[in-house]
């Protein structure tokens, strides 16, 4: 495990994909996937959308990962 990926877990970020993103807290890493608790989706020309329960990503569809200043999580 990369170094950044410790010490995202459990901080708010965004998690870019090539037509979309999501912003939330990064709750896990499991595997391949990503677990977002708490998060919006974010694209362009919209507001941000609340989600329901998890949001869970692939890695491999992230293009770039934001790690958000003050981004504590709960």
């Amino acid at each position: 495990m990369f170094a950044w990926r410790r010490t995202a877990v459990r901080k708010r970020v965004v998690v870019n994909l090539a037509d979309r993103a999501f912003r939330g807290i990064l709750w896990a890493q499991r595997g391949p996937l990503l677990v977002l608790r708490d998060a919006e989706l974010l694209e362009a020309g919209r507001a941000p959308q609340p989600v329901d329960g998890e949001v869970v990503v692939e890695r491999t569809r992230v293009e770039f990962t934001q790690v958000l200043a003050g981004g504590g999580g709960g």
